[in-house]
């Protein structure tokens, strides 16, 4: 599938920023063999006194901007094409889970894609003795770690509720498995949570998107959406699986990822510093456009 993708990020800040430094995680992945970036374009208005793009240790294209003059608003634009690979069905070759635990420890390296990463406590995501009791009792005699995947993802969006309003960017995943309440980020980061609990390696996955309209009611403009899920390390055969709990869905062709961490903090899209008095506000538009005429 072959889209372009539009995201605007603007911050209004209710007095001048005198300077400023934002680290920038905002263009999709070129991921081969799942996603082929055909071109990106990062625009930043006002232009910073220095910008430096680097590939960060989880692979993800980053860039860091620096701000000297006074500003009362930053525009973040990216323009983008992805193709976005189908992949096939996978079967379950996967362990099950003291077998996985051993393959972890068969690992031999500590690179980007290294399961242990991915199994401890990370900064935003700790341990959360509920979520671990919620996920063992989803779990059957023998389960794969690929059907506990998706077993516990399953159970986590019929436990949960999507609410825009019920969470921030800061709220704990703990306080949000709490409440049952939250959105594509604090779904993602409870289903981490789950899954390494009963032993399980998984990392937060950033991105896009695509929504359709309701039957019979146009496309609105930046109503798409940016979007989080989950990757499990299912063992050897399996590899990395990709898993989406606000939808109930294995990845596919409407995901378009963006980066990959251990949880949000590693693949926030604007992290940043500024010497700066008084709120701010934030306004974010979203399009992610199948083009005209290509398979899909």
């Amino acid at each position: 599938m072959l889209y372009d993708i539009g995201l605007t990020i603007t911050y209004s800040y209710e007095s001048p920023a005198i300077a400023g430094r934002h680290l920038l995680r905002l263009t999709p992945a070129d991921l081969p063999g799942a996603q082929r970036r055909i071109s990106a374009w990062l625009e930043v208005t006002p232009a910073p006194a220095e910008r430096r793009a680097f590939v960060d240790f989880f692979g993800n294209d980053a860039a860091e901007i620096v701000f000297r003059e006074a500003h009362d608003e930053i525009a973040f634009r990216v323009s983008a094409r992805v193709e976005r690979i189908a992949q096939a069905p996978s079967l379950d070759l996967s362990p099950d889970l003291p077998r996985l635990a051993r393959e972890v420890a068969e690992w031999r390296g500590l690179g980007p894609e290294a399961p242990h990463h991915f199994l401890g406590a990370s900064p935003r995501v700790g341990r959360i003795p509920e979520a671990t009791a919620f996920a063992r009792e989803r779990l059957g005699p023998d389960m794969t770690a690929m059907a506990a995947v998706r077993a516990i993802g399953a159970a986590l969006h019929g436990e949960m509720r999507y609410d825009p309003e019920a969470t921030t960017v800061d709220t704990p995943p703990a306080e949000a498995f709490a409440r049952r309440h939250g959105v594509c980020q604090d779904f993602a980061q409870v289903m981490i949570a789950c899954l390494r609990g009963v032993g399980v390696p998984a990392g937060y996955v950033s991105g896009f998107l695509r929504t359709l309209p309701p039957p019979g009611r146009p496309r609105l403009e930046g109503a798409d959406a940016m979007h989080a899920w989950v990757r499990a390390w299912c063992g050897w055969e399996s590899g990395w699986i990709e898993y989406d709990p606000t939808n109930a869905l294995v990845v596919g062709s409407d995901h378009i990822e963006i980066a990959r961490g251990r949880d949000y903090g590693d693949v926030a899209p604007v992290v940043g510093v500024l010497r700066i008095s008084g709120a701010q506000t934030t306004e974010q538009a979203v399009d992610v456009l199948p083009v005209e005429g290509a398979p899909g």
